[in-house]
């Protein structure tokens, strides 16, 4: 019993106001994916000091659209943000990458391949993994052009820390739309959505 109730006492809460702020949220990662490129941000209550490697808006968004039926996937062993999903939404945390709904990626220098997380099906293209990505800056990196549905002619954009080789690989899978995967690239509570039918030409 001390044990469990020693675990509660160091677990990271959730929202403030799960159901308002897990709609305020929902607007924002959905407009996000339907305005690829432009910086949004989560405004919700967190707790006050996330660990450095977390993302209060990777959190809000997991705590948003995880539940029992959508596996996560982590990045790195991380025992507290583990907990912390699944003592919130239910989703069991996974080990393989491909069978994951939702995959966080803390370092983004060491991303893996867009072709080891879920592509979907063309029958059921929502099964791909979503991507949320936490890069160093939103800008300030190597220099991308976003084009396509939800960007009225281009829109730049600069990240920093994802290598070119994740970007050229994502391009290749194109040519087995509608699957792909969907993005969300993460610093601190700002979020910029990038969806598998979005553009991104290196710049």
């Amino acid at each position: 019993m001390t044990d469990k109730f020693s675990s509660l006492d160091t677990l990271v809460r959730g929202f403030a106001d799960p159901v308002h702020d897990a709609q305020a949220c929902f607007r924002v990662l959905l407009d996000a994916l339907a305005r690829p490129g432009t910086v949004r941000s989560v405004d919700v209550a967190l707790a006050e000091h996330l660990p450095d490697h977390w993302s209060a808006a990777a959190f809000a968004a997991m705590l948003t659209l995880a539940d029992f039926s959508t596996p996560v996937w982590l990045q790195h062993d991380d025992d507290a943000l583990a907990q912390a999903i699944r003592f919130h939404t239910g989703a069991p945390i996974v080990q393989e990458a491909g069978v994951a709904a939702f995959a966080y990626i803390a370092h983004a220098p060491e991303l893996p391949a867009p072709d080891e997380f879920a592509l979907g099906t063309p029958e059921e293209p929502q099964g791909a993994t979503t991507l949320f990505i936490r890069v160093d800056a939103l800008e300030g990196g190597r220099p991308l052009t976003l084009s396509g549905p939800g960007i009225e002619s281009s829109i730049s954009a600069a990240p920093l820390g994802i290598d070119d080789t994740f970007w050229r690989a994502r391009a290749a899978l194109a040519a087995i739309a509608p699957c792909g995967i969907d993005c969300y690239l993460v610093c601190g509570r700002s979020v910029i959505g990038i969806p598998r039918t979005t553009h991104v030409e290196l710049n």
